[in-house]
């Protein structure tokens, strides 16, 4: 190791200097030589506050930060983990926000700020309470050892007694006494192993199956709808290389209107089936914070002008101006997308699209979305309402679509605290209802 630092010295790459820093710091770690894991790791962070990767400086830091913490020294643990998360802020990279984010949540635990460490556990999204397992698993290695220590005790009066009867019996009882202890001992601890162990495969597993699922469900959406798409899309073309050649004009227009919409479609799949994923892998960010709820909507309502003014829909916002709700904005507008873009879809020509507010409480403010399109039957509304069921087949494949969109709307509804209900008769309409927290019931 020292060698490998000496051929650094000619080295005039400071990003691979740091590497080897940071490579020998660590290995210091486990070698248990702790003064010279602090020389080298200082070493690196004094490299990388000198270098624009805002990732390796804050990776610098934790690493520092994890050394002090194996040395008790906290108070240099929490500083060099706040550095590592404000460095963070600057990263592109979601790994390292995330891991950052998960070690101030750590750190706010043993603070006893819970407040902060649930807004910091929010951030990161994935947190184990590691160290409550810690403190559990040094309180039953604690509980151990002195039992162990209170039976030794025991044994060795007991002992100490029967040896003034007796010498030889002494000597007999005494390595019997210790036998015994060594073997409670060694069984307990292979037992706590066991146990440990098997609660291990069991969250491995469970976590396996979910994920198969999740995988099955996604292979099943793209080979079904993302092939039809594109083997429409491919039949539109060949139809509009012929049409160019007869200068049909009327139908080459119909056919690159009917192209935009394949491909419209297609794209709304892809979005949906990204943002779902994210939902069923914990990786989408919840930010929860106040939001103008008409100025959303006509943000949504900008996006569709197109397709609204394609099938002749009037879009009506009859929202007040005075309701503030409490959610995470960026998943309202993707819940707001799709329920446009269904509405606008199920719709007919010259149809007529509404958002309008109900009566509502003082802590929820119920958010209409009407149309008065081709509708649904009670079964379909049943299938949309359960929870992660997709619609496996398509009565129209004009029209009818799987379902994912509606699971994304209710998966992200409830992640902010709110419902979604479904009402709606063939050929009549459908009424998307919404109910949403306001502001007041979290300020």
């Amino acid at each position: 190791m020292q060698l490998a630092e000496k051929k650094t010295i000619a080295i005039n790459d400071s990003d691979y200097i740091g590497n080897i820093y940071s490579g020998l710091g660590t290995t210091y770690i486990f070698l248990k030589q702790y003064d010279l894991a602090e020389k080298y790791l200082l070493k690196n962070i004094s490299l990388r506050e000198k270098n624009p990767d805002k990732d390796k400086l804050s990776n610098a830091y934790t690493n520092l930060a994890a050394l002090y913490y194996e040395l008790y020294k906290d108070d240099l643990a929490i500083y060099y983990y706040t550095k590592a998360y404000n460095v963070s802020k600057q990263s592109k990279d979601f790994t390292v926000k995330n891991f950052s984010a998960f070690n101030m949540a750590i750190v706010e635990e043993n603070r006893n700020d819970f407040k902060k460490a649930l807004a910091y556990r929010k951030e990161a999204d994935q947190w184990k309470d590691s160290l409550n397992n810690q403190n559990k698993i040094w309180a039953l290695a604690d509980y151990e050892k002195k039992f162990a220590v209170a039976q030794k005790q025991k044994q060795i009066k007991v002992l100490e007694v029967e040896n003034q009867l007796k010498n030889t019996q002494r000597n007999s009882l005494f390595f019997s006494a210790i036998g015994l202890l060594l073997a409670l001992t060694a069984g307990v601890y292979f037992y706590a192993q066991k146990a440990k162990n098997g609660k291990i495969i069991l969250a491995q597993k469970n976590k396996l199956d979910q994920l198969n699922a999740t995988k099955d469900q996604l292979f099943s959406i793209v080979s079904h709808d993302l092939r039809s798409s594109v083997n429409a899309l491919k039949t539109s073309n060949s139809k509009l290389a012929t049409t160019l050649e007869t200068k049909n004009y009327d139908q080459l227009n119909q056919l690159i209107i009917q192209n935009s919409s394949i491909a419209n479609g297609a794209y709304s799949l892809l979005d949906n089936l990204l943002h779902w994923a994210m939902l069923q892998t914990k990786q989408l960010y919840f930010h929860k914070e106040s939001v103008h709820l008409n100025s959303i909507v006509q943000q949504v309502e900008y996006n569709y002008k197109p397709l609204l003014l394609d099938k002749s829909i009037t879009f009506e916002n009859s929202i007040s101006k005075n309701i503030f709700i409490f959610v995470d904005i960026d998943s309202l507008k993707i819940v707001f997308r799709n329920l446009l873009d269904n509405a606008i879809k199920f719709s007919k020509e010259n149809g007529k699209i509404s958002f309008y507010t109900a009566e509502s409480t003082s802590e929820f403010c119920q958010l209409i979305i009407e149309d008065n399109g081709i509708g649904m039957s009670e079964d379909i509304i049943r299938e949309l309402l359960n929870d992660n069921e997709l619609l496996a087949k398509k009565n129209d494949s004009e029209v009818i679509g799987t379902g994912l969109g509606m699971q994304l709307c209710k998966q992200m509804i409830k992640k902010n605290g709110g419902e979604l209900n479904i009402e709606s008769e063939l050929n009549i309409g459908t009424k998307i209802i919404l109910t949403l927290p306001k502001t007041n019931n979290n300020g």
